[in-house]
């Protein structure tokens, strides 16, 4: 009976449901309850957010066809299970639900671990996927759900989960499960959007994970939107000059090479540059730019001398060719 009881309250703390007076709201719920965001509504739900009921393991493809079918995107649960589902493991890796995204034309972009991200993302229009461990960390059960609403004043979150198609969860349970699954979430999203809370560096990295897996043209939107919200970002501008070079546009990569090596002066930049004008057949223009490649490595950037000098040599080569005819 004791070891029963020593379970019971096990169980209670790991899950965060109500008992005794000693349990306490875990962090964020509880910063979230006492002093929301002035600028975050108080409720708010994606009515409009479609449901797939989940089948045992494929909760993950579930999820996944129900983000992407929120944004016009082809969803099919069982396409989608038989992309991501991993036997072995009986469910979906996080890494593999990113890359069904991706591959379904969607950029999925991590968010903050924090729950105000989480909430605001709804707000704003976003459906949000999340991974919960309903079990303990030692006997874990994982299980992926999509967010859709929230109600701060009942303290609750509303979610697309398992065979619900609304579940009501307390905020302080759902803390307690989706910290135990490491406060992993995703927004799924077309190329040229991006989540209101997402980091620059978290939607480089989708970005650039979206670039393998995307037509050159749909990884040109993604790199240029990301360029309006981070102009400033050097491998977003590299990439955008390679997307749209990739999708035959050379004037376009020209441009886009040209202003990010002009901004930030990158030998990189101006070596790609140089190596599209040889490609254009414009020996001279790739000429200065594969100088000012060379000049920067060899100011800065020293990683890069060899493959520089090497493109300046083509350079040269290719001017005193044309010199000659």
């Amino acid at each position: 009976m004791r070891r029963g009881a020593a379970l019971a309250l096990a169980a209670a703390l790991a899950t965060g449901l109500p008992g005794c007076a000693v349990f306490t709201l875990p962090p964020q719920t509880a910063a979230l309850l006492q002093q929301a965001p002035a600028d975050l509504p108080r409720q708010a739900e994606r009515t409009e957010v479609p449901f797939f009921p989940q089948t045992p393991y494929h909760c993950g493809p579930a999820a996944l066809a129900t983000a992407l079918a929120h944004v016009g995107l082809t969803a099919d649960v069982q396409a989608l299970g038989e992309a991501v589902f991993l036997p072995a493991r009986e469910g979906s890796l996080q890494l593999e639900m990113i890359a069904g995204a991706r591959r379904h034309g969607a950029v999925a972009t991590r968010l903050p671990g924090e729950l105000s991200a989480l909430l605001r993302e709804v707000a704003a229009g976003h459906a949000v996927v999340v991974l919960q461990n309903l079990g303990l960390a030692i006997a874990p059960r994982w299980h992926y759900a999509v967010l859709v609403g929230y109600d701060l004043d009942a303290g609750e979150l509303l979610l697309r989960s398992g065979t619900t198609e609304r579940e009501r969860l307390p905020l302080r349970t759902f803390e307690h499960t989706w910290a135990r699954g490491g406060h992993w979430a995703i927004a799924v999203l077309p190329p040229g959007q991006w989540p209101v809370t997402a980091t620059e560096a978290s939607s480089l990295q989708a970005a650039i994970g979206f670039e393998r897996a995307a037509p050159p043209t749909q990884a040109a939107l993604a790199y240029r939107n990301l360029l309006e919200r981070w102009p400033d970002n050097l491998v977003a501008g590299i990439g955008l000059g390679n997307a749209l070079q990739a999708a035959g546009d050379l004037t376009g990569a020209a441009r886009a090479f040209n202003a990010v090596a002009e901004r930030h002066d990158s030998a990189v930049a101006w070596n790609n540059l140089a190596r599209l004008h040889l490609a254009r057949g414009d020996p001279k223009q790739a000429l200065a730019a594969a100088e000012k490649a060379v000049a920067r490595a060899t100011r800065a950037e020293p990683q890069w001398l060899a493959a520089t000098r090497e493109t300046l040599a083509l350079a040269r080569a290719a001017a005193g060719t044309s010199a000659t005819r």
